[in-house]
């Protein structure tokens, strides 16, 4: 009876489950006859100069765990075991660049990033193991709890044993992309696959095109009827076909006439049909044209313009992703409170030369950044601080509005007192004269 009730089980009861990354409902075939999947749109050469700059993007950017400090401000927590996991190296196999350009590589692949967490005894955090997502699905038990299932594969590192895993919340290290329920994100290799599968259409015609030497195909006309047409097509191709064959002299015999068919102005637009679709991958990872090799409306007044919004359009909300979710796996209750995760993104906003020189003299002249603030930024060595370099100067030349013309004023009162003062020196000396008559003179 059992089999009858899974067999015959009504479709529209709902299912205590979530669907994970290896869900690949949006994966496959394409519009464009071409298979697509995460590996394989790697081939494109857009899809992996996307990847490729935004993982390694925020694989470079410094990543540090501070903590609040009690009078205000906050300081690098280099004394705990976290900063040197994520600052330095996450586990003995790979360091902080690799496991972050490893896990953003997931995460706009595949739409999710995971990683095992490897705790002590007393639940402290001392190693993280990158997993591969499309091993991983994310469900829920009968309490609605969430856990994680993962296919461990023989050459993964030894950190789990079986071949089916679960895994708890506590450990794992979600980075979820944009999806639909907040729990899992989809793939935007799936969302953009008609248009990946377009782009490895443009370039396999381009590809077959130029192996033909870059000519149109063409009919051989027989006068007769010919006995084995494959034997003659295939002498044809093998003799005269592909671009190692271009240019040779060809030879036809028994009155045979070859007539090339002219190639359509359509076919001869595949260059730009490529073109557009290599923006059109850049425009769904949000990477400017310029970074990509297409610099046909960049210039020096705008490339730094594209670069700075870059960095805030694109960068940014990754970053705020990265940092929420290291805080909510890596952190406990009493942790949170007191510690955070920051990336510095100053060095990827700075401007030229000249432009920072600028903006230090002013910070400098307006007492909110000492000198060696600015060399820090600078990654100067720092200046002693008994020779001033942790002195915040300011001009004495500003006042408050409502002070205006303070000195003048004190200036006359100081003449009054000084005026007064003068005159009972002068009353107190002819007083000690001895004269025995009082006389009083004013000084002039």
């Amino acid at each position: 009876m059992g089999i009858f009730s899974r067999l015959f089980r009504a479709r529209d009861k709902p299912q205590n489950k979530t669907v994970g990354s290896s869900f690949s409902f949006l994966m496959g075939g394409s519009t464009s006859g071409k298979s697509v999947t995460e590996r394989s749109s790697m081939q494109m050469t857009a899809v992996y100069a996307c990847v490729r700059i935004l993982s390694e993007a925020i694989a470079g950017l410094p990543l540090h765990l501070y903590r609040y400090k009690e009078g205000g401000g906050k300081e690098q927590a280099v004394d705990t075991n976290l900063y040197r996991l994520l600052h330095d190296e996450p586990n003995p196999e790979m360091t902080s660049f690799v496991f972050r350009e490893t896990l953003m590589t997931h995460l706009l692949l595949w739409g999710n990033a995971y990683a095992q967490i490897i705790r002590n005894g007393k639940g402290e955090v001392i190693a993280l193991y990158p997993l591969m997502p499309n091993k991983m699905s994310v469900d829920r038990d009968e309490k609605g709890q969430l856990y994680y299932t993962y296919s461990r594969a023989n050459e993964e590192a030894a950190t789990m044993t079986g071949n089916t895993v679960i895994l708890k919340p506590s450990d794992v290290l979600h980075i979820p992309g944009l999806g639909f329920d907040g729990l899992v994100g989809y793939s935007p290799i799936a969302m953009a696959k008609n248009a990946i599968g377009m782009a490895i259409a443009c370039e396999e015609f381009g590809a077959k095109f130029f192996a033909n030497g870059a000519a149109p195909s063409g009919v051989l006309e027989h006068p007769g009827t010919i006995k084995d047409p494959a034997k003659v097509r295939d002498s044809w191709n093998s003799t005269f076909g592909g671009s190692a064959n271009s240019g040779k002299v060809a030879v036809l015999e028994e009155g045979m006439k070859y007539t090339p068919i002219s190639i359509s102005p359509e076919q001869a637009q595949f260059l730009e049909t490529r073109k557009f679709q290599i923006n059109e991958i850049a425009r769904i990872f949000r990477v400017p044209p310029h970074m990509v090799g297409d610099l046909e409306k960049s210039s020096f007044s705008n490339i730094e313009q594209q670069s700075l919004e870059f960095v805030k359009y694109t960068l940014e909300p990754w970053v705020v992703r990265w940092e929420q979710a290291l805080s909510r796996a890596l952190l406990s209750a009493t942790e949170k409170p007191t510690y955070f995760f920051k990336f510095n993104l100053e060095g990827l906003l700075r401007g030229d030369y000249q432009s920072r020189m600028t903006g230090y003299a002013t910070a400098r002249q307006n007492g909110w950044m000492s000198a060696n603030d600015i060399r820090e930024l600078e990654n100067l060595d720092r200046i002693p601080a008994e020779e001033g370099g942790d002195l915040y100067l300011i001009n004495g030349n500003m006042l408050p509005l409502n002070k205006a013309g303070a000195y003048a004023e004190k200036g006359k009162e100081d003449k009054t007192d000084n005026e007064e003062s003068t005159s009972e020196e002068v009353l107190d000396v002819e007083k000690s004269s001895g004269s025995g008559r009082k006389t009083r003179r004013k000084s002039s």
